[in-house]
């Protein structure tokens, strides 16, 4: 039996219960393990059972039963993904029983941590994928091998790829389950693999979030989820606040896009502080539970996806909840604003100005670029409040970042070489892309000048992502290390490829959570 220690301050609540009850070595309806190629192989299987799961593979009978069938079907362990699935009996107590072994292919030799993780977190998603397509009616709990020494990575593929969005279906999709397959594992990797179901779960919450219609996640539902997901986690509180304290704050950007909507503002704080006393990591997160766009009203067309408009919020309560749930030892705050962007008579008009928290005006010279209003007005709160060292916000800011970077990458606008450095190397170790943009206030300030005000939002048609950048960076207080990650273009993805499903996808959680856990390493030391 796999014995459960913690390590590195894992906390197992929270867990699913299929996780859980592969830690307790209940058996699984199906197994998940890795072929990697060899040249060296003779034959036409050219594939070798990937290391540490000798209790499948060098059982005989099993081990040949899988090895004709791969051969039979001349599977290619060259091509990653590639998967066969295999009926055998992995019981030497019961002869009776069957287990689904999906075999699935790792590829040539991976080098590096990035490309094994990605390799580890891609065959986890194959395998799984491979097992519900049999019969997508039905349940399976499936042990996921962790593939290449990379468990963290292989439990964030089974994971992630296992997600479906249920609500509002009489029909439901059958629920996959994932557990470690790991005989005789060291309590190191059932931590890895703890943290990655962690750290997946968490993406998935943010998925959950941005999927869930928007009548149905209003800036005061979005707020109670948040509460009653994070109440209990240790060393974490939350506050929502309403819009007379969103009024006493002075905050005339984020209340000026909240007028055209029945529905309340709301700010929600919430802040995790296991270490007394010590400067914070802030993360500020866009919060439009819905865009129409207000006056300036959007297309119809794909209108609706405007429901993910609130990405940037619900990334960063994703964050909350694996920060906590990994008990790392950093203090983290996060500052919301939650509203929706309505046209009405009471909506604010192209052309009004209004004054944000720091007392700078500001021209609204097109009402659908509401975002950096509120975010502006909630960055110099989060700055003047709790003097972060740095400040990450994240926020589906502009169609412009998606026409420059589309799918593959997040755009980061920061002037600081340090902060670029860090979360470009967190990216890359949850395989969440990430490109560096400018961030020249020298270069775009002249676009969003105004004639009647100290500043107007948008700045023309030309390097719209950049002109964004540079008005948030307006509300920024001196001396705090700033970036802006416009998540636009990987907001949702419009097929199943790679590990996650059609639909919102939740990125970057991973890497900031990866940030933060470096950051908090970087500290001890």
């Amino acid at each position: 039996m796999l014995k459960m220690m913690h390590m590195r301050g894992v906390s197992t609540s929270g867990l699913s219960t299929g996780v859980k009850a592969g830690l307790k070595a209940q058996a699984p309806d199906a197994i998940v393990i890795g072929a990697r190629w060899e040249k060296s192989a003779q034959g036409g299987l050219g594939a070798a059972i990937d290391g540490d799961v000798a209790h499948v593979a060098q059982h005989p009978r099993v081990s040949g039963r899988i090895s004709s069938a791969l051969a039979a079907t001349h599977f290619d362990a060259r091509t990653k993904g590639n998967t066969r699935v295999v009926v055998c009996n992995v019981d030497e107590k019961d002869d009776a029983k069957a287990t689904l072994v999906a075999v699935v292919a790792l590829g040539p030799e991976a080098v590096g941590v990035a490309e094994k993780n990605a390799a580890a977190r891609t065959a986890a998603a194959a395998g799984i994928n491979a097992i519900r397509n049999l019969n997508k009616n039905v349940s399976f709990r499936v042990a996921v091998q962790p593939f290449l020494g990379c468990a963290q990575a292989a439990a964030e593929g089974a994971v992630l790829t296992s997600y479906a969005y249920n609500n509002n279906k009489k029909t439901k999709t059958a629920e996959i389950s994932s557990i470690l397959y790991a005989p005789g594992a060291s309590a190191e990797t059932a931590n890895a693999w703890l943290e990655g179901v962690i750290c997946a779960s968490a993406q998935n919450t943010a998925r959950h979030l941005m999927e869930t219609p928007a009548n149905l996640m209003t800036p005061k539902i979005f707020s109670e989820r948040a509460s009653n997901l994070l109440q209990n986690l240790p060393n974490t509180t939350v506050t929502i606040r309403d819009k007379d304290w969103i009024e006493s704050q002075k905050m005339g950007m984020f209340l000026s896009v909240s007028r055209g909507s029945v529905e309340p503002p709301r700010f929600l704080e919430i802040k995790y502080t296991p270490q007394p006393d010590v400067t914070p990591i802030a993360l500020v997160g866009k919060g439009v539970t819905f865009d129409s766009g207000g006056i300036s009203i959007k297309p119809s067309n794909d209108m609706a996806a405007m429901k993910g408009d609130m990405g940037g919020a619900a990334v960063v309560l994703g964050v909350m909840e694996a920060i906590a749930k990994l008990r790392l030892p950093v203090n983290v705050v996060a500052c919301i604003p939650l509203t929706e962007n309505m046209p009405s008579g009471t909506a604010t008009k192209p052309g009004d100005v209004v004054v944000g928290i720091n007392g700078k005006s500001v021209e609204v010279d097109n009402t659908d670029a509401e975002g950096r209003l509120i975010l502006g007005d909630a960055i110099n709160y989060a700055c003047k409040t709790y003097t972060p060292k740095t400040l990450i916000e994240l926020s589906t800011l502009t169609g412009a970042i998606d026409v420059a970077l589309g799918y593959p990458y997040a755009g980061v606008f920061t002037t600081s070489d340090e902060l670029w450095n860090s979360l470009d190397a967190a990216s890359k170790i949850a395989g969440e892309g990430v490109w560096r943009m400018p961030m020249d206030v020298n270069a775009y300030k002249h676009q969003i000048k105004s004639n009647v005000a100290d500043l107007k939002n948008v700045g023309g048609r030309s390097a719209g992502s950049c002109t964004a950048a540079v008005f948030l960076q307006e509300f920024v207080e001196e001396g705090v290390e700033f970036a802006h990650i416009d998540i636009a273009g990987v907001m949702q993805q419009t097929g199943s490829h790679g590990i996650l499903a059609r639909g919102m996808t939740g990125r970057p959680v991973r890497a900031i959570v990866e940030y933060i856990r470096q950051a908090a390493s970087n500290e001890k030391h």
